[in-house]
């Protein structure tokens, strides 16, 4: 017993330092006497499976050259809070076993046979932004050639960590990397080469690409650093993967509609200034406002502040502002019928320059009596101050001093009044005229991102 387990060990030590030793490792030909004949091409490879704990070289001071290729056939997932890529991949593995070789004439035809990966040495390669277990399936079969080249796919979920930049939401791009490098063997051992072009990578993986949901693949490019880590050096290839983001979902979904309550908020100071229902009208707007917020907030990233968070708070803005001048001058208005104030000069001289013809401001066409032609539905300041008092109520009085200094006071109020009236006007224009601003922008750079 003892004498039997001294040869085993001693015919392991050879056989090791046989393939460890420059030069004294040596190519063999199968033999196909009955080759592919009940199965005996099984048992031709034996004495090459028995070397699968080893790297096949024959001189081990020349590294194995391992041809890399993928192709990405579904883009399953993205996860902005986490900053996660998951995809599905198609894994194309390419090296050569110098110790494989046989005559396809004399083995019937045979150029090709698939074997286990079990009974295959396989290269380590991985996936360095890779954060999930590998869950590739057991069981797989690789094919080798008859001149020991052999070709082992595998397909891959691919879960990787991602830098990506929200800002642009719903229409940014991403620019993933997918990093492929041997765990275990340096430069001297194994280089990592391309089967296919990165163009064809890329062409084949949007032909086949089979998610049509929220992100496309637009490209793929590639470079290849060394990698150091220490004193060793690691052959390394690094792909980019860009992908973008259809947008169509959250411009209908989000956009859209904000832009709409945007617009009928706008459209709302074509009712009379001192009207009761503008105020109940830009509350109720705001509110729903608020609701579709609400309701629309899983669609928004979890993390960081995306362009889209700044429209939106833009837009609530302009609404909280919009009922707040509204309030105000509804306040001054009542203010003025009753007891209006003075208005002060640096005001005055600032309404008289905005409604001056030759400013830009908001044109106000000067009337004799209320010196404005305001928004639909406003009430002229005839109609808030009374009218005058004719000359036949005038004699009626029998108080002329009494009445001209009536007839004075009254025209100072109607005047006071004309002159809020038309500031009121004048802060319904300009607010009027900000939301048009920001409708129009909103639009352009809505157009602009889209188209880039």
């Amino acid at each position: 017993m003892d004498r039997s387990w001294f040869r085993r060990e001693r015919l392991y030590f050879f056989l090791v330092l046989s393939l460890l030793l420059p030069g004294r490792g040596s190519t063999f030909t199968i033999n196909c006497t009955g080759f592919g004949q009940n199965g005996k091409y099984m048992t031709a490879l034996d004495s090459v499976f028995e070397r699968k704990a080893f790297r096949p070289a024959i001189n081990f001071s020349i590294p194995t050259i391992v041809n890399i290729s993928f192709t990405v056939s579904a883009i399953l997932d993205v996860d902005e809070q986490l900053q996660l890529l998951s995809s599905f991949l198609w894994l194309e593995m390419v090296w050569d076993n110098p110790f494989i070789s046989w005559n396809p004439e004399e083995c019937e035809g045979i150029s090709k046979i698939s074997v286990a990966t079990k009974n295959l040495w396989l290269p380590d390669i991985f996936i360095t932004e890779f954060m999930d277990v590998d869950k590739t399936p057991k069981g797989l079969k690789a094919f080798i050639s008859n001149e020991g080249r052999i070709r082992y796919k595998k397909p891959m979920k691919v879960v990787s960590i991602c830098n990506l930049n929200i800002f642009y939401f719903p229409f940014d791009q991403q620019n993933c990397t997918l990093t492929f490098s041997s765990f275990l063997y340096t430069v001297e051992y194994i280089s990592l080469g391309m089967e296919n072009e990165v163009w064809e990578i890329a062409h084949t993986s949007q032909d086949i690409i089979q998610t049509h949901g929220e992100w496309e693949l637009l490209g793929i490019n590639k470079a290849t650093p060394k990698k150091s880590v220490g004193t060793n050096l690691y052959d390394q290839i690094i792909f980019y993967v860009a992908i973008r983001r259809r947008p169509k979902f959250y411009i209908m979904n989000l956009l859209v509609p904000s832009s709409f309550l945007v617009t009928i908020d706008a459209f709302s100071f074509y009712l009379p200034a001192g009207s009761k229902d503008r105020a109940p009208f830009k509350i109720t707007l705001l509110l729903g406002y608020n609701v579709f917020l609400l309701m629309m907030n899983d669609l928004l990233p979890a993390s960081g502040t995306p362009l889209i968070s700044v429209y939106f708070a833009l837009c609530l803005s302009l609404m909280v502002l919009s009922l707040l001048e509204t309030i105000f001058i509804s306040y001054l208005l009542d203010l003025a019928t009753t007891q209006p104030p003075p208005m002060p000069r640096w005001l005055h001289f600032l309404l008289l320059h905005c409604t001056s013809p030759r400013t830009c401001c908001p044109a106000v066409p000067q009337k004799r009596n209320t010196g404005l032609d305001h928004l639909p539905g406003m009430k002229e300041p005839m109609e808030l101050a009374g009218k005058l008092p004719g000359p036949r109520e005038t004699k009626l009085n029998g108080c002329p001093g009494s009445t001209r200094a009536q007839q004075e006071d009254k025209a100072q109020k109607q005047h006071l009044v004309s002159l809020w009236v038309q500031f009121s006007h004048m802060m319904d224009t300009l607010l009027f005229c900000l939301y048009l601003i920001f409708l129009a922008t909103s639009i352009v750079t809505v157009i602009i991102l889209w188209n880039t």
